[in-house]
């Protein structure tokens, strides 16, 4: 039987692969809103906003659940990591808050046209600082430089060290890329126009061409910025298997994606964004922030651990029901209206013809 922590570390993980396979791809409208082009760009826009607005904000329930289950669960990894990535974690918090109020007084507020094109700017780019700072803080607890005295507990490495590098902000920037790829393939799904498909499943390939290509950057960067993280990703035993599987998701999503096989590439895409992230896990596995603290160091007392995966457990009972029913609400019985009213349209539409 695992001991609390590792299934505590199990849940993290798991909040982390919800959390970018949902809200990463809301990052990822940003990128497209930012960089519509053509003669459809308005519609493009539209479809964007129709996308997230009803379920935007629920998304960062599992980002907040990672944070609080570090805090409780693991404070010394808690202590190392806000002490070693503040910069970057200030930045990504101030991004969160400027997209939010961006997004809602572009969306609801009446106000001129110069005023709706700059909160609509601002959304964008605060959309993807937020992404980038993801993956730099990603980056800076994979680098190995973030350094603890684990048996007095003092963070000895600087505020920049770990995150101040190559390597971060490379995996900053594939993260970027992967929310930007999810994000225009659940696009394609968002409209039934022909041609603003196209115009996403285009931003699809792009996306997952450059994904493709920072993720052997990363990769490589990884030899001196993430020497653990190289080891687990390629020495152990599972290591060329996985990412073998992980090179067929995406060739295979990809090539959905060329073949116009749009349901399968939606599929595709969220089993290769899970697949990258739970490598990366277990590459850093047994560590919580390399190189000094595991989880068996980092960890609270067992009897905190103890209550903290009782309570998780009770909480994921409700939290996970309540998200489906959210969705439900607010996204797939909204999109079955939405047909039901464009089908009484047409009906209506033929009447008056005859």
């Amino acid at each position: 039987m695992f001991p609390f922590e590792i299934w505590i570390g199990v849940a993290m993980l798991g909040a982390l692969i919800v959390y970018a396979i949902s809200g990463g791809a809301d990052f990822g409208v940003g990128v497209w809103d930012l960089f519509a082009t053509g003669e459809r760009k308005d519609q493009q826009r539209v479809v964007l906003v129709k996308a997230i607005a009803p379920i935007w904000e629920v998304h960062h329930i599992w980002l907040v659940l990672v944070v609080a289950l570090l805090y409780v669960a693991f404070p010394l990894a808690f202590r190392a990591v806000y002490a070693s990535l503040l910069i970057p974690l200030v930045v990504l918090g101030v991004g969160l808050m400027l997209r939010g109020v961006a997004f809602l007084m572009r969306a609801y507020v009446i106000q001129s046209e110069w005023a709706h094109e700059f909160w609509r700017i601002l959304f964008a780019i605060s959309s993807m600082v937020v992404a980038v700072g993801l993956g730099v803080c990603i980056g800076g607890v994979s680098s190995g430089l973030i350094r603890v005295q684990v048996h007095t507990g003092l963070v000895v490495s600087d505020a920049y060290s770990a995150w101040w590098a190559p390597f971060p902000f490379v995996v900053g920037f594939l993260i970027l890329a992967l929310f930007a790829f999810l994000a225009a393939v659940y696009l394609i799904h968002e409209t039934d126009d022909v041609l603003l498909k196209e115009d996403f499943r285009m931003r699809a390939l792009i996306a997952g061409g450059i994904v493709f290509v920072l993720a052997w950057v990363s990769f490589i960067l990884s030899a001196e910025g993430a020497p653990l993280i190289r080891e687990g990703l390629w020495h152990r035993v599972w290591s060329i298997p996985f990412q073998g599987v992980t090179g067929m998701m995406a060739t295979a999503a990809l090539c959905a994606l060329w073949m116009r096989w749009y349901g399968p590439a939606r599929i595709l895409a969220v089993s290769q964004t899970l697949l990258m992230i739970l490598g990366w896990g277990m590459a850093l596995f047994p560590h919580i922030v390399a190189p000094d603290l595991k989880f068996e160091n980092a960890a609270a007392p067992d009897d905190v651990l103890q209550r903290v995966a009782l309570i998780l457990g009770l909480g994921l009972l409700v939290l996970i029901p309540a998200f489906l029913y959210v969705y439900r609400v607010f996204k797939w019985q909204k999109a079955e209206e939405e047909i039901e009213f464009f089908e009484d349209e047409i009906e209506l539409v033929e009447i008056e013809e005859e």
